[in-house]
């Protein structure tokens, strides 16, 4: 198993005047994502429903309060200070030690969403994969890092010439997003995760940008956590989907049957919320919606999409329900189902 998350927990302590109020940002995610075959696994939701939170997770910018991320069989996280008081920082004997941290950071890259924000203005471009090839010692010259900046730009349809010795801010959003995906080529990960990586730049370059995912997933092996709030851009390149709301899973599975045919009366909202591509058909899509984070103060309440859920019943309240099996590679939190 390439990457695996086992019960990942993160719960962060808001102040709320001199008190401070647990918010459960993700509750006991699982997810197993496999050497071979590639895949595309989209994670969608609504803002605040946990996606950047996974993320980070996986990046290991952030500790979970409980849970773990494993990678290769090995645990490459920690387990951090329960803000409850309940446990202090502890370690484990499996956790990664330096050398097994730094495959990991070689093999798990990063897509962010903002394609503005995320160079320093003050370099060219060549300084981007200059400092890439230095850090993980990728080269022997200087001919040979050039020969592999120059491969790797052409994988996203790039050429060096074009954009190398240029400053950010004389590319297009769709060049720097593109360049974004070099970069993370540069090393030949094993997995990506693409944090929204369509969703700053224009329409007409989506396309493009999902395309090369395709293309590095298919060629060159690469498997992508693509997170997105955008369910049509995950129907069109995901194989599975996890869709979240407020922290936990309401749906997975492969990404046709979940969209096509969805079970969670979140997901079932979701998807009818999409307006279609008609305009002889008038989109009803204004929707009441009560306090967002009402049932999100405890890991230990019930389901959360309760007070806006039409088949609720009692025992919704008692616990939040587990993944049951709607078919094969689908399932849904519902008791309902």
């Amino acid at each position: 198993m390439l990457l695996e998350l086992s019960n990942a927990t993160k719960i962060y302590q808001q102040r709320n005047g001199r008190t401070k109020q647990a918010v459960v940002a993700l509750q006991d995610f699982n997810l197993k994502i496999a050497h071979q075959p590639a895949k595309i696994i989209a994670i969608a939701g609504e803002s605040g429903s946990g996606k950047t939170t996974l993320a980070n997770l996986i990046l290991g910018f952030v500790q979970p309060t409980s849970g773990q991320v494993i990678y290769q069989g090995v645990q490459v996280s920690k387990i951090s200070k329960k803000d409850q008081g309940v446990a202090e920082e502890t370690e484990d004997i499996s956790i990664a030690n330096s050398k097994q941290m730094r495959d990991y950071r070689r093999n798990v890259q990063a897509i962010f969403q903002d394609p503005f924000g995320v160079y320093n203005p003050f370099y060219r471009i060549q300084h981007v994969f200059d400092l890439v090839i230095k850090n993980f010692g990728l080269s022997d010259n200087s001919d040979q890092a050039r020969q592999l900046v120059e491969s790797t730009l052409n994988a996203v349809g790039l050429r060096g010439h074009d954009v190398l010795r240029k400053y950010p801010h004389q590319l297009s959003g769709g060049q720097r997003q593109r360049i974004m995906m070099a970069r993370a080529y540069l090393v030949r990960p094993k997995l990506i995760v693409a944090d929204e990586p369509v969703s700053m730049i224009d329409a007409s370059l989506r396309a493009s940008i999902l395309d090369v995912m395709l293309r590095l997933k298919e060629e060159a092996g690469i498997s992508f956590l693509y997170i997105t709030h955008d369910l049509s851009t995950a129907y069109q390149i995901g194989d599975q989907i996890y869709i979240l709301y407020q922290g936990s899973v309401a749906e997975k599975g492969k990404v046709t049957k979940v969209i096509e045919r969805p079970h969670h009366p979140y997901v079932k909202l979701l998807v009818d919320s999409v307006p279609l591509p008609d305009p002889a058909i008038r989109w009803k899509g204004e929707i009441d919606l009560p306090a967002e984070e009402e049932m999100r103060g405890s890991a230990t309440s019930g389901c959360r999409f309760y007070p806006r859920c039409p088949v609720r019943i009692d025992r919704c309240l008692e616990n939040q329900p587990d993944l049951y099996d709607v078919s094969d590679d689908h399932q849904a939190a519902c008791y309902q189902i």
